[in-house]
């Protein structure tokens, strides 16, 4: 499953979002698309803190690297295989940085006579408050 690149192709040409509303529409396309962009949590959360009403709406220069950094992403992302359940996954875990949980499901699988390891799904999320004091064995291992 790939993203279809004709629903990305007018996203691609806006220029970087002048104001919340149009930060929050670039948003909510993108986040139709989470489980193609991997650690997607960690990307735009500069972008999802400027949305915030505690804070002045102002891109920086980290903000508008998100942002492209989230349109590359769209238009780079990985086709996905369908998962097979006679064949093992694989769950790769990132809890490294402070503020995001991100993981990976994977399967290898024979396509064209030869084992390949695709890219099922990604999911990721920002820490709540409390989680984010847990150390990174503890987030590891986290449900």
């Amino acid at each position: 499953m790939a993203i279809d690149q004709r629903n990305v192709a007018s996203v691609l040409k806006r220029p970087v979002p002048r104001n919340i509303k149009e930060m929050q529409s670039f948003l909510g396309f993108s986040s139709y698309y989470i489980n193609h962009i991997k650690l997607f949590a960690h990307i735009s959360s500069t972008l999802y803190n400027l949305c915030s009403k505690e804070v002045v709406f102002e891109t920086t220069k980290e903000g508008r690297d998100a942002y492209e950094r989230i349109k590359y992403e769209l238009t780079n992302a990985p086709v996905h295989i369908l998962h097979d359940f006679e064949l093992p996954f694989k769950l790769y875990i990132d809890a490294e940085c402070s503020q995001v949980l991100g993981a990976a499901v994977h399967q290898r699988q024979i396509v064209d006579d030869e084992p390949r390891e695709g890219v099922i799904f990604y999911i990721s999320r920002q820490l709540k408050d409390s989680e984010a004091s847990y150390g990174s064995p503890r987030l590891n291992f986290y449900d």
